[in-house]
């Protein structure tokens, strides 16, 4: 059997090119987009993608360049997941709610070839291309508005007559390696360290195929696009949809009056979102909010949905499944795959099931929690913690000119998340903790580390160190702990205004990484060795309220933490 040959009949390189080809065939006149008053049809987003495939051709686009793209969940975005990957570059979609710094690092070591910009963020892309010291994209173009063009001119380019430019026979580049890099994904957009995520052809058609089982998608689903497609690539739902030949209503904001009118004015069957999307849902005015005539699947992740708001987001006429992933992952890993006999559980319960991250995704070979140290798996206690690790396809090929980095990451033959967990009887997985400290608000993942540096440069700042804390709307959201320098400037009073701090941070940060509270102590809490002990800080922040307008105080006292976890400490108003 080991004679058997390998050829082209039996063997072709996994991409998810592929699914758009063949919606295309089998679903040709299906409705495939919809944005605002413009609809297209499958045969025509085949033709557009094409079009704009071979435009990037022309440009001098090919393998391995990387097409950075600046832009909301709009129809030009969808289609630049078929389109640049086909022309045989690099898909490198940018978070739209990223400082001009951040995108600045982005484009500069990404090496991007080209930057598509929409028009609503031209200013924003502009500040950023001025940060950049000679490696300025050498192909700028503009997204103008397909339904309504606004004029505005940026670059020497613009999108649709890109499109409308390109030649309808063009088939795209073939695929020779499934391991080819289809896409680019910044975990964050830092100015020291930026970890850029690449996804293959292959993991990027095996995780799409976990997701629509493991959500059992059907066919010809209707799916809103309430989920940043800069977010690990919309989960690899725009390949998904396609390939249930299904129709993508796009867009441009998430607010609760443009969901609910797109629910039922389309009715949309799917949608995913972080958990942030329920409270704006839950918390629309009357006049904004619709009839729910027939449920919408919503599968939901990038922070574990809280249990009390399961029931109320599924009274609404929504049906929730939890995921949970990371950019390294290509998406959600691991769903919570719904048993039959929890539905004679009480609603209670059931939520808290619900609220777990789950198990494997059939395309992931493994998923499991260890202790790092004896790499031994934790027992299912629901008890014993460890670090979740997965392996398989799905898993990235590794960060973008870090080596160090991608080492660190793939210890002993598994991918390290760095996400605390237990391992239930039942072998569904459940988050207890983040080795990282990452801090997730609204969906947006924060990097304490970064923000803390941050806080350093500020010239009161002794110490920092910077924790979750709750936060009514979006979940976490960061608490800063601060000790200021004796007698700075010779003033005696060594209190400063949390107004100060948090000023400084928006004119150094994105706006979603600013604290939303700072804390000023005498010491921050400290090991034997010096270390911040951060466990301290974070059951003090535990007991905050988010109140913006609350006057800074300074904590006198050591923190001292009861049994029962509750904080003891002396606070100076």
């Amino acid at each position: 059997m080991d004679l058997l040959p390998k050829c082209d009949a039996n063997y072709v390189p996994l991409t998810p090119i592929a699914f758009l080809k063949r919606a295309n065939v089998v679903y040709s006149n299906r409705t495939s987009v919809i944005y605002e008053g413009t609809r297209f049809t499958w045969s025509q987003t085949y033709e557009r993608c094409c079009r704009l495939a071979d435009s990037l051709r022309s440009l001098n686009v090919g393998k391995n360049d990387v097409v950075s793209v600046l832009a909301p969940n709009i129809l030009a975005l969808y289609e630049m997941h078929f389109a640049v990957p086909m022309a045989g570059a690099v898909l490198n979609a940018i978070n739209i709610r990223l400082d001009a710094r951040n995108i600045a690092t982005i484009l500069s070591h990404s090496g991007a070839k080209v930057f598509f910009v929409d028009y609503q963020y031209v200013e924003l892309a502009s500040e950023a291309l001025s940060l950049l010291n000679g490696a300025v994209p050498s192909i700028i173009a503009c997204i103008d508005d397909i339904d309504t063009p606004t004029g505005v001119r940026f670059g020497q380019l613009e999108y649709e007559q890109l499109v409308q430019r390109g030649n309808p026979g063009y088939t795209g580049e073939l695929v020779q390696d499934e391991w080819d890099p289809i896409a680019l994904n910044y975990t964050s957009g830092t100015t020291s360290a930026p970890k850029g995520v690449v996804y293959s052809h292959r993991g990027a058609y095996l995780s799409t195929l976990s997701l629509i089982l493991g959500w059992e998608m059907g066919n010809a689903p209707v799916y809103l696009w309430s989920l940043p497609m800069f977010h690990c690539n919309g989960w690899t739902f725009p390949w998904g949809v396609a390939a249930r030949g299904g129709t993508n209503v796009c867009l441009r904001s998430t607010t609760a009056k443009d969901v609910y009118h797109n629910i039922a004015e389309h009715s949309v069957t799917h949608m995913c979102c972080a958990p942030i999307v329920f409270n704006i849902l839950l918390e629309a005015k009357p006049h904004e909010r619709r009839e729910i005539t027939s449920p919408v699947e919503i599968l939901t992740g990038g922070a574990p949905p809280p249990a009390s708001l399961i029931p109320k987001i599924e009274r609404l006429g929504f049906h929730v499944t939890h995921g949970y992933g990371l950019t390294e992952s290509n998406g959600p890993a691991l769903v919570c795959e719904w048993q039959t006999k929890w539905n004679e559980l009480p609603q209670q319960d059931q939520a808290k099931l619900k609220a777990r991250q789950g198990i494997s995704v059939l395309t992931l070979a493994d998923a499991d929690v260890k202790d790092l140290d004896t790499m031994a798996s934790v027992p299912r206690d629901g008890k014993t913690m460890g670090e979740i690790v997965l392996r398989g396809s799905g898993i990235m090929k590794g960060y973008f000119k870090d080596p160090d980095a991608t080492s660190k990451a793939f210890r002993n033959g598994w991918f390290a998340t760095g996400d605390i967990a237990v391992v239930h009887p039942d072998g569904y997985l459940e988050i207890k903790d983040r080795s990282k400290d990452v801090i997730i608000s609204g969906g947006e993942n924060i990097s304490s580390v970064e923000l803390e540096s941050v806080l350093y440069r500020h010239p009161r700042v002794l110490e920092a160190a910077v924790v979750a804390m709750p936060h009514p709307k979006w979940g976490e959201s960061p608490c800063a702990f601060i000790s200021v320098k004796k007698n700075y400037n010779g003033d005696t009073n060594d209190i400063v205004k949390e107004s100060e701090i948090i000023a400084y941070c928006r004119k150094n940060l994105p706006r979603f990484m600013v604290p939303k509270r700072v804390e000023c102590m005498a010491e921050l809490p400290k090991t034997s060795t010096g270390k911040i002990q951060k466990f301290q800080l974070r059951a003090l922040a535990q007991n905050f309220v988010v109140n913006e307008n609350l006057p800074s105080k300074k904590i006198t006292g050591p923190i001292q933490l009861s049994a029962s976890g509750q904080v003891n400490t002396q606070v100076q108003g």
